[in-house]
């Protein structure tokens, strides 16, 4: 079994996998050695793979290595696809781990990746298998946090699917249409975009606001080729491990 570690910058996300099956799941805001040692005591785990955004590591990370074999994903790991990023080493290993589980859960298909997060990422790799890079812009909650915090009178507004208008008839509402449709046409034109390539596009939307995504193009002609995979950095990396160590 493989216990999969993904630390970000606010959680850790924690994995375990036999071979491609996903046996648990769970988030963290705070990892300790005793988090670690009830995983290993509750699944037979024989290796780690460890994805972090932190240069120091933590005790649980140096303990844990002492006892179990365990990998740091790195830019390196890109068997099963061919990764012409021009700066593979500025390039978020979350972006890079997606894309490496997109090409195995999704082989010989053109897969477009929107990861909803704190940013809004969009990367895509061709049915062959080849990943030129994609494109960053500001995530939803940015977008609403930019508004008030460089302006004078605009407040604080929170997503709301509720809102379906195409305008809005106060501040609120306005700030609302402008911020979600924004997002929902700045999705739909960078879909229509990656599908004049001429390839069946694969469409998988994962992150925190992925749910949020799906329903903002729920009525969109691409809703059919939509999935979601909230786990798409994990599996991604069970599959760098197991690819890199055959």
């Amino acid at each position: 079994m493989t216990l999969v570690i993904d630390i970000g910058n606010s959680y850790t996300k924690i994995a375990v996998f036999k071979q491609s099956e996903m046996l648990h799941v769970n988030q963290y805001q705070n990892v300790d050695t005793a988090i670690i040692n009830s995983l290993l005591n509750d699944y037979r785990v024989n290796k780690v793979i460890i994805s972090s955004v932190k240069k120091e590591k933590a005790e649980w990370e140096t303990t844990l290595s002492g006892n179990i074999p365990v990998s740091y994903f790195n830019t390196g790991m890109t068997k099963g696809i061919v990764n012409q990023y021009l700066t593979p080493e500025t390039l978020g290993l979350d972006r890079l781990a997606a894309v490496i589980a997109a090409r195995y859960l999704y082989p010989g298909k053109s897969t477009l990746i929107i990861d909803g997060g704190t940013a809004i990422t969009y990367d895509w790799v061709d049915a062959a298998g080849n990943y030129f890079g994609g494109s960053i812009s500001p995530g939803l909650n940015m977008r609403y946090k930019a508004l008030n915090n460089y302006t004078a009178g605009l407040p604080l507004v929170s997503a709301d699917e509720s809102f379906t208008g195409s305008y809005g008839d106060s501040t609120l509402a306005a700030i609302r249409s402008g911020v979600q449709n924004g997002v929902k046409f700045e999705l739909t034109g960078f879909i229509e975009a990656y599908k004049k390539n001429g390839q069946e596009l694969n469409i998988v939307l994962c992150g925190g606001d992925s749910i949020f995504f799906d329903t903002l193009l729920k009525n969109s002609i691409f809703a059919p080729c939509i999935k979601i995979e909230p786990y798409l950095v994990l599996k991604g990396l069970n599959a760098a491990i197991h690819n890199n160590n055959d």
